[in-house]
């Protein structure tokens, strides 16, 4: 097989594709499901009955607007650095509190995606015209990078939705290695994790029947072919999920129901599925208290605190430095 060092690939994604499709296993990283289709998909997704994730770290927030936000706060004020963004819908709830309260902080979003972060500053400019915001566009890992910068007063991390579950333990380990390497003594990270359940209500939170979530799997596949000029038939691919409660891991991924070839002309690449042949897009990790305990304390961090909804399904957890 071609070694990908050697070929001039024109992006990230380019050279990941090419990398993963190459692979055996095949997989994609889900962080390309997101386009101005994806994002729109994700929305509908949090708007689903059996996506308990949205609903159940809402209420943490609503119900502990106050408690949260008075452990942000810093007597210098605070910068409050978001990773992953979105649409801000439950970060609203903290930041209008903020707001009414006249606690001097500023806002810094972060996503990856451009036409996110063009929404919701379109949204907190109508809604909290008061707010200072400063959207930062790129991946998790490269405003890590940029973190230090802000060392003249408290920081404030951010991370919501169980993004952190996206990454297996051991990146995950690094991930939060990082934000502790970027943080100051006074600082804090602020951060959801879906707690480990009935399989079956985690099974149905990735394989709705309405097929949103199918959707926007293959919105990956979408992305390949109009950015890289290739030719997945998206109906000869179906999304599968799975869950391992001894690990606490669901899966998810897109298998080829026939014998087909696919041409990427971007990449001058043809890949081969064998009918039944899997490509895996995306990683969901549950947790528990010991579980993420154990996480911190690999990093250099510690739980100083954490807020549950009612149902004990999912945890945001404040975390320091030790």
């Amino acid at each position: 097989m071609e070694n990908n060092t050697k070929i001039k690939f024109a992006s990230a994604f380019e050279e990941d594709v090419y990398t993963g499709l190459t692979s055996y296993p095949k997989h994609l990283s889900s962080k390309y499901f997101y386009d101005k289709k994806g994002d729109k998909l994700f929305q509908d997704i949090m708007n689903l009955p059996e996506y308990y994730l949205t609903n159940c770290e809402y209420n943490i927030l609503a119900n502990n607007t106050k408690q949260i936000s008075d452990a942000f706060a810093g007597d210098d004020g605070f910068d409050l650095i978001e990773l992953g963004a979105g649409d801000g819908k439950k970060t609203k709830l903290v930041l209008r509190y903020l707001i009414d309260n006249k606690i001097d902080f500023d806002y810094l979003p972060v996503d990856i995606s451009q036409n996110a972060l063009d929404d919701l500053e379109g949204s907190l400019k109508e809604e909290l015209p008061s707010l200072s915001v400063k959207p930062q566009q790129g991946t998790y890992f490269k405003t890590l990078e940029r973190l230090s910068d802000y060392n003249s007063r408290k920081k404030v991390i951010l991370v919501l939705g169980s993004n952190i579950g996206n990454l297996l333990h051991e990146d995950a380990i690094d991930f939060l290695r990082q934000i502790q390497e970027a943080m100051s003594p006074d600082d804090m990270l602020f951060m959801g994790f879906d707690q480990k359940k009935n399989p079956q209500t985690i099974l149905d939170a990735y394989n709705d029947p309405t097929g949103v979530t199918e959707a926007f799997n293959k919105n990956v596949l979408e992305r390949i072919n109009t950015e890289m000029d290739a030719d997945f038939d998206l109906d000869s691919f179906f999304h599968w999920e799975t869950y391992n409660p001894e690990t606490g891991t669901a899966k998810s991924f897109l298998i080829s129901n026939k014998k087909q070839e696919v041409n990427i002309k971007n990449l001058d690449l043809t890949i081969h599925f064998e009918t039944w042949e899997s490509i895996h897009t995306e990683i969901s990790q549950k947790y528990d208290d010991m579980i993420v305990e154990w996480l911190a304390s690999q990093a250099d961090l510690k739980v100083t605190d954490s807020f549950t909804d009612e149902k004990n399904f999912y945890k945001n957890y404040i975390f320091r430095k030790k």
